[in-house]
């Protein structure tokens, strides 16, 4: 099929030591992913030609696989995430809210462009500025998922003009030959058709209310194709959101939403950020909590059949850590190649323009095991589109929530950190982003804040941007447990500016690191630190 099925699986290329073939999911604190299936070629002849026969009879999807030309095959590429990213001409990327749409190689990526974010990219130390005014539905187009062309603006104000758009989603109708747009629109919906995914899109239509839902119209949505074409719209209610639906798009057009079906009821809070994926015949709806735009655990509730009945809520394994990478849950699909398979999770980060440090879109891929998925977390990786198959990057930043802003306010234990003694919190005003790690007290105390990382053995370099107020008996940025001895860098002395420090030669022999910073200190000393780094070298 032309629009790419929801479906993933395992199979993934080792992360670090091609020799090992463990099932352990791929991560920063993972030893390896599944090794790709092998397939003689007699084998894989049988496998094709039944598929090849099934294809011919499709023809009703011809038009969406000519809807663009055949791109040539996508070769591996890199994904850095907790940056801005840029277009193939050098042009920040504003796509949030949105979905991807496969047609034959290429993936279409639409979403909402807000004058908000257009602000914040311009300055970011300017922080939170609360704009979310409407400017444009773009359309992006990539091969590789790394590199995106930007395809122009599928809508303006001058299509749609109110005051919220966004949820986006668009689905192909293989009898209309129309790709279908579905956004919210104020307290409503909104449709619009082109006759290609990069066209520009035409209004088609309104709807004001969705039968069965208990406050009559969709809170956050997303749109899922299934693998038999037909599209559906996946929500929470517009009020409160926790009531979890799945609507289908009307068979003869998709401009309209039906009846929809309550598969869940949060009793712990609100659900928004809803997505679907698919694997292996079980369907998976995940939200984030209700936390006005910030990042969140992914919460999931699992079933056979698309109306349910769904399992119990169950927050996605890797996402405790980091909350999803500092994201809110934004968009899924699958990447299917030759020789593996997994699910893209597409974050977004906002929080009303913004609030979750640098970078508006990361994205990870969601392995297997079984039936269980696994978020995994990653600054950098490698991605071979066409193959179906990730790496981590040479450059990956292994220190989970290394900004610390996944928690949002003020904490003393804060998201994938440890602490021991006392003095340990965050504070507004960090380095990059809202919040820094801060150690201080009214009294003498000694503090530490650390991780504990799972790495490939290897040399590396640990960094951090501290600010010191000096006068402590030790302050250090420290590694250990690393099977050698503790390298640190001290910084009790008096620091005023935001300053870069760096502990360089660091060889781990045993998989494992402990990084952190450390305070013994008098009445009134503190200590602030931010964007931490371990990166491997060598």
């Amino acid at each position: 099929m032309v629009i790419d099925r929801l479906a993933a699986g395992p199979d993934t290329d080792t992360f670090w030591k091609r020799s090992q073939q463990v099932t352990t999911p791929c991560g920063r604190q993972s030893e390896g992913c599944v090794m790709p299936r092998k397939f003689s070629r007699r084998k894989i002849v049988s496998l094709l030609s039944p598929i090849a026969a099934s294809l011919a009879l499709v023809s009703g999807l011809a038009n969406a696989s000519a809807a663009a030309p055949a791109p040539q095959a996508a070769a591996s590429a890199t994904i850095q995430n907790d940056v801005f990213w840029k277009d193939t001409s050098g042009n920040p990327i504003y796509s949030q809210g949105g979905g991807v749409l496969k047609v034959g190689d290429t993936y279409y990526w639409y979403g909402a462009k807000y004058n908000g974010a257009v602000s914040y990219y311009n300055n970011p130390s300017g922080g939170k500025n609360s704009n979310t005014s409407f400017n444009a539905i773009t359309t992006y187009s990539s091969t590789d998922l790394a590199h995106w062309k930007f395809e122009g603006n599928a809508m303006t104000t001058a299509d749609i003009n109110g005051g919220w758009v966004g949820r986006i989603g668009v689905a192909y109708h293989p009898t209309t030959r129309k790709y279908v747009l579905v956004s919210q629109l104020d307290s409503g919906l909104v449709f619009a058709t082109s006759s290609t995914p990069n066209g520009h899109f035409t209004k088609a239509g309104t709807q004001s209310s969705i039968g069965n839902v208990s406050t009559g119209m969709s809170g956050d949505q997303s749109i899922f194709t299934d693998d038999d074409g037909k599209a559906y719209v996946i929500f929470s209610n517009k009020s409160g959101r926790s009531h979890l639906y799945v609507s289908a798009l009307r068979g003869s057009d998709f401009l309209h939403v039906e009846n929809a079906t309550n598969i869940y009821n949060s009793s712990a809070g609100g659900r928004e950020g809803n997505i679907m994926f698919k694997h292996d015949g079980t369907y998976y709806f995940c939200s984030s909590d209700l936390h006005g735009w910030n990042s969140s655990h992914t919460y999931c509730i699992t079933s056979s059949k698309i109306t349910g009945p769904y399992s119990p809520e169950f927050v996605m394994q890797g996402t405790d850590a980091d909350f999803s990478h500092v994201t809110q849950t934004g968009l899924a699909f699958s990447v299917t190649g030759t020789t593996g398979s997994f699910v893209m999770f597409g974050g977004d980060r906002w929080a009303d323009f913004a609030g979750n440090g640098i970078g508006y879109n990361d994205w990870v891929p969601v392995t297997f095991n079984g039936k269980t998925p696994v978020f995994n977390s990653m600054n950098q990786w490698n991605i071979d589109a066409a193959a179906g198959t990730f790496t981590v990057g040479s450059g990956n930043n292994y220190v989970m929530n290394p900004s610390v802003e996944a928690d949002r306010v003020a904490q003393n234990t804060l998201a994938g950190w440890t602490n021991n003694g006392s003095g340990n919190s965050n504070k507004q005003g960090g380095h990059t982003g809202r919040w820094t790690i801060q150690q201080s007290s009214p009294s003498a105390y000694n503090a530490t804040m650390s991780q504990n990382i799972k790495v490939p053995n290897g040399t590396y370099e640990l960094s951090a941007w501290v600010k010191s107020s000096g006068g402590q008996k030790t302050a250090t940025i420290f590694a250990k447990n690393f099977g050698s001895s503790e390298k640190n860098y001290s910084i009790k002395q008096s620091i005023g500016n935001w300053t870069k420090v760096t502990v360089p030669g660091i060889t781990v022999t045993n998989g494992s690191i402990q990084v952190g910073v450390y305070s013994d200190a008098n009445s009134g000393n503190w200590v602030n630190v931010d964007d931490f780094s371990l990166v491997q070298t060598g």
